[in-house]
């Protein structure tokens, strides 16, 4: 089936961490027999930073972030099956959101991808009026990279037909073990951009647990901490590009996972990151949430974290073996049961069943 896919970027993972998501779930789906065009628009420098080249397993489309451009490319969803809208493109995303359900045939399937459901969530209750909100129903589905049964729970309260989450996952051919680098050694590595979102959070797992672990040294990678008020054992090395990450998530002795305060309060929500760490084989700290037992079993395959006392706590009784048993055990259950392989079988099945649906309504 023709997939006609609205996103914020396929090519650059530059202040853009569906980046992974997408590449992941759309290269399964290509196998699956699907032909894929994916739409993202020229903004935040992103065409700018690309960090891969058009890939195989989708025909991409960059056009100018303007009305005019974004218009022409809506006039293209007429011809497609399958219809996705993502969120949090950055620029008009209510026009394209619009776009898709005016534009798609009558029979085609309208998707709505959220990639930050929890966020979306809140700015949707806060604005009963919101353009999304109010043509929520028009959407046949509501996939999201995370969130469990609260999710599913408070979309399909606001009118969403049906919400089925499709969690991130690993693709082992990108994210795996590799050599150590001295360029990224340290005792504990956080790979993440600064959001406001997440900075108190940050401040309380990382910079909180140097402070606490003077002699210790930490390493934090990612955009916007140029400023940022930081320990002396703490060094920020800025961007690291998606080409690094294996060796960013193999040479500390562990890595970090942080949620964003709305992830956090959902639960049911691992981003990216563990799944990227857990694939090279790290030995990851993460903060608490509800459902990680449903990705990763907490002291064998992840070690898990309250605070910044707790993160301090696991690195002055982490060994070089406890580290490395951590990590190879991550490695296993990722790749028994959450590689991308696994979210493609799954994102096929439901996108097929839907347009059965849409057709036979379509006819009746």
């Amino acid at each position: 089936m023709n997939i006609a896919f609205y996103g914020s970027s396929l090519l650059s993972a530059y202040w853009n961490g569906a980046a992974t998501y997408y590449r992941g779930i759309l290269k399964e789906l290509a196998g699956h027999g699907h032909a894929i065009t994916f739409y993202e628009p020229d903004a935040f420098e992103r065409q700018q930073h690309r960090d891969i080249d058009p890939p195989s397993y989708a025909r991409s489309v960059v056009y100018e972030a303007t009305p005019d451009a974004c218009a022409r490319v809506l006039d293209e969803a007429a011809a497609a099956d399958i219809v996705v809208k993502a969120s949090g493109v950055g620029v008009f995303d209510d026009e394209l959101a619009e776009g898709v359900l005016d534009r798609a045939r009558r029979d085609a399937v309208k998707v709505y991808w959220d990639v930050d459901a929890a966020a979306t969530l809140e700015e949707l209750r806060a604005a009963p009026d919101h353009p999304l909100r109010r043509r929520l129903g028009e959407f046949d589905l509501v996939l999201t990279y995370g969130g469990g049964p609260p999710v599913i729970a408070a979309y399909e309260a606001i009118g969403a037909r049906k919400c089925i989450p499709i969690y991130n996952a690993l693709d082992p051919a990108t994210h795996h073990p590799v050599e150590r680098d001295d360029r990224f050694a340290a005792d504990l590595g956080f790979l993440a951009n600064r959001l406001p979102d997440r900075e108190a959070r940050v401040e309380e797992f990382f910079l909180r647990a140097a402070e606490l672990s003077p002699d210790r040294s930490f390493l934090l990678g990612g955009n916007g901490w140029t400023g940022k008020g930081m320990p002396a054992n703490v060094r920020a090395v800025g961007h690291v590009g998606t080409a690094d990450h294996n060796a960013f998530n193999c040479s500390p002795a562990a890595v970090l996972n942080v949620a964003r305060d709305s992830m956090a309060d959902v639960g049911f929500s691992p981003a990216t990151r563990v799944f990227e760490a857990a694939g090279a084989a790290a030995c990851l700290v993460t903060d608490a949430w509800e459902g990680i037992e449903q990705f990763l079993q907490p002291d064998t395959e992840v070690l898990v974290a309250r605070d910044g006392q707790d993160v301090a706590e696991h690195l002055a009784r982490l060994t070089p073996g406890r580290a490395e048993a951590i990590g190879k055990a991550a490695l296993a259950r990722v790749l028994a049961e959450h590689t991308y392989a696994h979210r493609g079988v799954e994102a096929d099945r439901v996108l097929r069943q839907a347009v059965a649906a849409r057709r036979e309504m379509a006819l009746a």
